[in-house]
C-alpha cells in the first residue's frame, strides 16, 4: 500500500465526537464523490462511489452516525479495468436523502441542487474543528501525499476550479502556503514543503504517519549531515596530501640544489622529518620535534622551507 493509501487507512478508522465535525467531513466527502438521482416523480435518492475502500467505509460510518441511516452497499468491477472494485453506498428513502443533501450544503433552501455547494458549505466551518474535519473528508476523497523518503509533495484534486480555490483560501486561512495549478482537466491544491506537510498531517489527525514521516526526517537529516562531515573531511585530507605533497618537492629540490646543511638546524630537522613522513600532519609532525611544536610552529618552518625553494629556483 501507498504512503497516501496507508494515511486513508489510519484516517478512514477515526470517527469526530461532534457531530457538526462529522457533518462536515461527509460535506467534504459528499461534494467530491456523491451523486444525485432524480426519478419521475422527482424523488432523490443519494450514492457514494468509489474505488477506495478506506472511503467507502468512512461514508457509511458517517452517514450511519450523523443522520441514523444506514446505506445499501453493493460492490462490483470496474466496468472499464475489470479488476479494480468499485464500492457503492445508497440512501434510496426520499426524505432521508433530501436531509442529509440539505444539512451538507448541497441542496438550497428551495431543494434545488445547488450549482457551487463548495461555497455553501462554508457556513459549516466556523469552528476550526470543523475545518479540520471537512479538509480531512476531502483528503479521503481526492488527496494524496508523497513518500517522505523520496520528496514533500502534497495535493488535493478538484474537479471544479470554484472547489479548489475555495479549499486554498481554507488552507491559507490554517496557516498553509497552499497553491492552484491546472493540470490536464482538474484543479490542484497542492503543499510541498516538508514542514507544512507534516502541519497538515497533524491537522488531520494522521498522527501515526506524522510521526513516520518525522521518523523519516530525522534520518535524512543525520545522513545528511554525515555526508557533509565525510565530503569536508575529504576535502581537508585532500588539501593536506597536496600540501605535504609540495613540500617534499621543495625539499627534494633544495636538497638537489644546495644539499640540506643550507638551512638552519631547525629548518633542516623539519625538512628531515616530512622526508620521513610524508604522510604525516602538522600536529603530528610537531609532535616528533625535539622539542615539540605547535601546528602553528611547523606551518612556520614548512613556509620558511617553500619559500627557500622558490629563491633558489628563481636563481636558476
Amino acid at each position: 500500500m501507498s504512503f497516501s493509501g496507508e494515511i486513508k487507512e489510519e484516517l478512514s478508522r477515526q470517527l469526530s465526537g461532534g457531530k457538526h465535525c462529522r457533518r462536515a467531513e461527509l460535506a467534504a466527502i459528499l461534494a467530491g464523490s456523491g451523486k444525485i438521482r432524480i426519478d419521475e416523480e422527482d424523488r432523490l435518492s443519494l450514492e457514494v462511489q468509489t474505488e477506495n475502500l478506506c472511503l467507502a467505509r468512512k461514508a457509511y460510518i458517517l452517514l450511519k452516525k450523523t443522520f441514523e441511516t444506514e446505506a445499501v452497499v453493493t460492490v462490483h468491477r470496474n466496468a472499464w479495468l475489470q479488476k479494480n472494485e468499485v464500492y457503492s453506498l445508497l440512501v434510496s428513502d426520499h426524505k432521508t436523502a433530501w436531509r442529509i443533501l440539505n444539512d451538507t450544503g448541497i441542496l438550497d433552501e428551495n431543494g434545488q441542487i445547488r450549482e457551487r455547494p463548495e461555497e455553501a458549505q462554508l457556513a459549516l466551518l466556523e469552528r476550526e474543528c470543523c475545518k479540520r474535519s471537512y479538509i480531512r473528508g476531502t483528503f479521503l476523497v481526492s488527496g494524496s501525499v508523497s513518500d517522505p523518503a523520496k520528496s514533500y509533495h502534497l495535493e488535493l484534486v478538484c474537479q471544479q476550479e470554484s472547489r479548489a480555490g475555495i479549499l486554498r483560501e481554507i488552507l491559507v486561512g490554517m496557516g498553509f502556503s497552499a497553491r492552484v495549478i491546472l493540470r490536464k482537466k482538474a484543479y490542484v491544491v497542492y503543499v510541498k514543503e516538508g514542514e507544512q506537510i507534516r502541519e497538515f498531517l497533524a491537522c488531520i489527525g494522521a498522527n501515526r504517519h506524522l510521526l513516520a514521516m518525522e521518523n523519516v526526517r530525522i534520518l535524512k537529516e543525520m545522513r545528511n549531515n554525515l555526508n557533509r562531515k565525510v565530503n569536508c573531511e575529504t576535502a581537508n585530507l585532500g588539501k593536506t596530501v597536496s600540501a605535504a605533497v609540495r613540500q617534499t618537492e621543495d625539499i627534494r629540490y633544495i636538497e638537489e640544489k644546495k644539499g640540506l646543511h643550507c638551512l638552519t638546524p631547525g629548518l633542516r630537522q623539519m625538512a628531515e622529518l616530512r622526508l620521513s613522513y610524508p604522510d604525516a600532519s602538522l600536529k603530528e609532525l610537531g609532535e616528533l620535534l625535539s622539542p615539540p611544536v605547535g601546528k602553528s610552529g611547523v606551518n612556520h618552518r614548512l613556509r620558511k622551507i617553500s619559500e627557500t625553494a622558490q629563491r633558489l629556483r628563481r636563481e636558476g
